[in-house]
């Protein structure tokens, strides 16, 4: 068997299964609880029926992977030849996941190296993708995780969403927060920062709101090498038409990802939900 880094990562990264499986990273999925029907993300619930179930109002919740999935997943990549072991996951102020993967780290046949990257959606991808390149490239464990983590910190992600109810309710930002949406009926826009979300602006109206979301996304990239990612959850046409506008404004724009976010990020975001997502090479 052949020895090498392996690269973990979890299902909330979004990244497509054929890049997945070109660079060998592997996804734990997160739950989501549908009623009382507890369904992997990826596998189990489509994004299609949680749009449904959200528009019904009917209660949706999430949850982290457990340590017993960690581990049985660091046991057969260390099976498979890995000498060590990256582990990448979403902010640890959104979810339990990293915690997760912590306790499952601890008694694993290799070396693992689980990383807080702070980053939710592409955001992580791109730390995934990093990570992967350098093992591919013959990295250490180290080398991997400073990919990663030098790709967290050039990465920015901000977001539209058409309510911060469901945020609200998640418990992912605070009810003086969402105060920040409700009034007069104004349009939010959303940062990720410090591995939160936090409210970047305030627009009237939703033209108005993607707009803006357009034109932080341009001024971000500026003229430099960038990967962009332009998430959404049932707003295809809207996702479609800010990524022709994004490939005419970015002059530096090397790779461009268009994708539906999976049912974990989309029960605490609501349908109607734009991202994007600014990576520098």
């Amino acid at each position: 068997m052949s020895r090498h880094v392996a690269i973990v990562t979890d299902s909330t990264a979004y990244l497509p299964a054929r890049t997945m499986e070109r660079h060998g990273i592997t996804a734990v999925p997160l739950t989501v609880v549908l009623g009382d029907r507890a369904l992997e993300e990826g596998t189990e619930i489509s994004t299609r029926s949680l749009a449904q179930a959200l528009q019904k109002r009917r209660p949706v919740t999430t949850s982290r992977p457990s340590p017993e999935l960690f581990a049985a997943t660091y046991r057969r990549i260390a099976e498979s030849g890995a000498d060590g072991i990256v582990s990448l996951h979403l902010s640890a102020e959104l979810s339990g996941t990293h915690d997760a993967a912590v306790v499952a780290a601890r008694d694993a046949a290799v070396p693992v190296r689980v990383v807080d990257t702070g980053m939710i959606a592409m955001a992580l991808g791109f730390c995934a993708l990093a990570a992967a390149e350098t093992a591919e490239a013959g990295g250490t464990v180290d080398e991997a995780v400073t990919a990663a983590e030098k790709r967290a910190a050039d990465t920015s992600a901000y977001f539209y969403v058409d309510t911060l109810d469901y945020l609200r309710r998640g418990g992912r930002i605070g009810a003086a927060q969402a105060l920040f949406g409700s009034a007069l009926a104004v349009k939010p826009l959303l940062r990720l920062e410090g591995g939160r979300i936090e409210p970047l602006e305030k627009v009237r109206t939703a033209s108005r709101a993607i707009a803006r979301l357009e034109e932080i996304a341009a001024d971000r990239a500026g003229g430099a090498p960038v990967d962009i990612a332009v998430h959404h959850l049932a707003a295809p046409e809207r996702a479609s038409a800010l990524a022709d506008r994004l490939r005419e404004r970015v002059p530096g724009l090397a790779d461009l990802h268009v994708s539906e976010v999976g049912a974990v990020i989309g029960a605490h975001t609501g349908p109607g939900l734009l991202g994007v997502v600014v990576s520098s090479r």
